[in-house]
C-alpha cells in the first residue's frame, strides 16, 4: 500500500521519467535510509571524513547525472550505466581534492545568492551567480577548514532532512529521494516550505557548531 502511494506521488510530481532506474523509482525507501545516514554523518563528522564524503557525494552525483541519459533501457542496463556513472563521479572527486573544495565553495556562493538575494520576479541574474561562485571557490581554497565545515554541515543537514521526511511519506522529499531535487528549498521557492527551511538551517547551524568544537584540535581534515 505504501509503495503504491509513493509511486503515485512520484508520478504526479513529474518524477516518472526516472522509472528506468527500478531501485530508486519503484521504492524510494532504500534511498531515504541512505540519505538520512549519509546526511547525519556529513553534518556532524564532515570535516574529519571529508575525503570519504567526497567519494560518497561524487558517487551520488555521478549516478544522478548518468540517470538523466538512461532513457528506456532495461533495468540491468540502467543499473549498470548508473553504477558506472557513480563510480566515475566518486573517482573524480577523490582524485581532484582541491577542485572538490573549490566546487563546494562555488556551491555555497550560489546558495548565498539564492538565500539572500531574490528578485521580485524570476531568478537572480546569471552574472551575479557566476561572481558568487567564483568568490566562493577562491575563498574555499583559502579557508578550507571553515568552508568544509559549513558546506558539509548544511549539505548533510539538507540530505538528512530529506531522508527523514521521505521515510515519513513527505511528498516533495519522496520525489527528491527518487532523484527529482527541484521540489524542495532552496532549489524551489520558500513559499509553503518555511518549516523545511527553518529545520534545515537550524540543523545545519547546530551541526556546524559541533564540528567547529570537535575539529578545533585537528589541523587538517583526515
Amino acid at each position: 500500500m505504501w509503495l503504491r502511494h509513493a509511486a503515485s506521488i512520484l508520478r504526479r510530481s513529474g518524477a516518472a521519467r526516472h522509472n528506468a532506474w527500478v531501485p530508486f523509482a519503484a521504492s524510494p525507501l532504500p534511498a531515504a535510509f541512505i540519505l538520512l545516514a549519509v546526511g547525519l554523518l556529513a553534518s556532524f563528522q564532515g570535516y574529519r571524513l571529508f575525503r570519504w564524503l567526497l567519494a560518497i557525494y561524487g558517487f551520488l552525483g555521478g549516478a544522478y547525472i548518468a540517470l538523466q541519459f538512461v532513457g528506456d533501457q532495461g533495468p540491468w542496463v540502467a543499473t549498470g550505466v548508473i553504477g558506472a556513472g557513480g563510480l566515475a563521479g566518486a573517482l573524480l572527486f577523490l582524485f581532484v581534492y582541491l577542485a572538490g573544495v573549490a566546487v563546494l565553495g562555488a556551491g555555497l556562493g550560489a546558495l548565498a545568492v539564492s538565500l539572500f538575494w531574490s528578485p521580485q520576479t524570476g531568478d537572480p541574474a546569471v552574472w551575479m551567480v557566476v561572481v558568487a561562485c567564483l568568490v566562493g571557490a577562491v575563498a574555499a581554497v583559502s579557508l578550507q577548514r571553515y568552508v568544509i565545515i559549513v558546506g558539509t554541515s548544511f549539505g548533510g543537514a539538507w540530505t538528512a532532512l530529506v531522508g527523514a521526511l521521505a521515510l515519513g511519506g513527505h511528498t516533495e522529499a519522496l520525489a527528491a529521494a527518487s532523484g527529482d531535487l527541484w521540489h524542495l528549498y532552496p532549489m524551489a521557492p520558500a513559499d509553503g516550505q518555511v518549516p523545511f527551511a527553518v529545520g534545515w538551517i537550524g540543523l545545519g547551524l547546530a551541526a556546524a557548531l559541533v564540528q567547529l568544537r570537535g575539529s578545533s584540535a585537528s589541523p587538517s581534515a583526515d
